[in-house]
């Protein structure tokens, strides 16, 4: 009895995870996959040493399936070959403007940015962001601040055009803004910063399956599309999987980076980080690199993906 008392509950998420139950306070639970993976291991150990055979073998199959869902993110693929120029491009949540925008600016300025998206976009952000260089560095964009958390905005070393914002439908008023980067050498693309709504409670988990179903779908027979946000959703989330299948890879994942935390602790508490701000490239483009990096004020960190385009002429 000791045995199955161990076993069940990593059994119960492997099943959950592989067949997709993301609902109710589930959708809270699956984000943290990866660990329950690394916790599956303990329950098989003890079945194997009190030789509970039929337990082990359930504990080993939890095993297994955990460990084929999230290893790959560790795993870098390989990449299309491209012959285009090099786009880097940064996503910050700036929690309602509270972040450091310093932080933000300094870091734009020394990985030589070339697209900035943030979420949670504030008036007081942006006239910080500007006083800290960042109009100099980055002059276009496409902006909509908002005090509070539903602002978003765009930045760009290169021209944009057919800017907008749009508006998410799913209850918290986000907004995203998007335009297309006209890249020297490459083919436009189009950038948008991505903010569906959190899951923070169950009677959330409607709005934020709406606001995850309304981002763009990848276009692989058109142009190109980079989505790149606060997501609040992992890969071990239905709808993101769903976003991915129309033609978008994870930037993150595609190079062994996709384990690497970007938003927790929560307010102190002892909760491990959760892989929810994402940068989605078109499966066209070819990512050379992930890093995230610390946002002072924000409970999120930053991610930037530095990406090699397709030729304008390829």
């Amino acid at each position: 009895m000791l045995c199955w008392l161990a076993v069940t509950p990593g059994a119960a998420w492997a099943l959950a995870r592989l067949v997709g139950l993301d609902r109710g306070p589930l959708v809270q639970a699956l984000a943290f996959t990866p660990y329950a993976m690394l916790g599956s291991l303990a329950p098989l150990v003890l079945a194997l040493a009190l030789r509970c055979r039929w337990p082990a073998v359930v504990a080993a199959l939890a095993t297994v399936v955990l460990l084929a869902l999230v290893a790959p993110r560790a795993l870098p693929t390989p990449q299309p070959s491209t012959a285009g120029p090099v786009l880097r491009i940064l996503t910050a949540n700036l929690l309602a403007g509270a972040a450091d925008p310093r932080t933000v600016v300094e870091l734009a300025r020394a990985e030589r940015v070339d697209v900035l998206v943030v979420q949670e976009f504030t008036p007081g952000a942006e006239a910080a962001l500007d006083r800290l260089g960042l109009d100099q560095l980055l002059p276009y964009r496409q902006l909509n601040p908002v005090v509070g958390t539903p602002g978003s905005g765009l930045y760009a070393r290169h021209p944009i055009s057919g800017g907008g914002i749009r508006q998410l439908r799913g209850g918290w008023g986000f907004t995203q803004a998007y335009a297309t980067v006209a890249v020297p050498g490459a083919p436009p693309v189009r950038v948008e910063s991505a903010h569906p709504a959190a899951p923070y409670a169950v009677d959330q988990v409607g709005s934020w399956r709406a606001d995850l179903a309304a981002q763009p779908a990848a276009t692989p027979d058109g142009p190109l599309s980079i989505l790149a946000g606060d997501f609040n959703a992992t890969l071990d989330h239905g709808p993101l999987r769903a976003l991915l299948a129309t033609g978008y890879a994870d930037a993150a994942a595609s190079v062994g980076a996709g384990l690497t935390g970007t938003w927790g602790p929560y307010d102190g508490d002892p909760i491990p980080p959760v892989v929810i701000d994402h940068v989605l490239v078109d499966r066209r483009i070819a990512v050379r690199a992930v890093s995230v990096h610390p946002l002072p004020g924000s409970d999120h960190r930053m991610v930037l993906a530095e990406l090699r385009l397709p030729g304008a002429d390829g």
